[in-house]
């Protein structure tokens, strides 16, 4: 009877351990997909930051770190938005705030946001490649098509390689 009341244990403690990572993904699917070393594949990328690194608390670019904080997840309408990706196959993005003063200077003494300071960040994966937009400004990035055709805050966006 104690080796039923063993197996039993064994048994819901695989349940409950399946049941919390399955909610752990559902609560935030887009923000661990972008974690870790990129290397720079756009010309912009190239030009202005080089290669980034991405953890949970910083974002590092040209060898240089900056506090990252994440923020939410982005819908495919949101990513679409954005990254200009058709919104019948985009996936989930994520938003991260971040704080680059407009003085500091990457690859060719380029900037983020030319004398604005870059307060935020958009990633979404796709295949193989991260795509990162950057943003200025205070509040947070609307992100419709009209909002962003019309945006004076968006700085740039870049694609980056594993």
């Amino acid at each position: 009877m104690q080796r039923l009341s063993i197996a039993a244990a064994a048994i819901l403690t695989a349940i409950v351990l399946t049941i919390v990572l399955l909610t752990s993904a559902i609560r935030c699917p887009a923000q661990a997909y972008d974690k870790g070393y990129w290397r720079a594949a756009s010309n912009t990328a190239a030009s202005i930051t080089g290669d980034i690194t991405i953890s949970d608390a910083k974002l590092t670019i040209s060898f240089k770190t900056f506090p990252l904080a994440s923020i939410r997840s982005l819908k495919p309408a949101e990513v679409a938005a954005v990254f200009d990706v058709d919104v019948n196959t985009a996936g989930m993005g994520s938003l991260y705030r971040l704080s680059v003063p407009a003085s500091i200077r990457f690859q060719h003494r380029n900037t983020l946001c030319g004398t604005d300071d870059t307060q935020w960040m958009a990633t979404y994966l796709n295949g193989k490649t991260l795509e990162v937009a950057f943003f200025s400004g205070d509040e947070q990035p609307v992100f419709t098509f009209d909002a962003i055709a019309n945006s004076s805050r968006v700085c740039g966006t870049f694609s980056f390689v594993r």
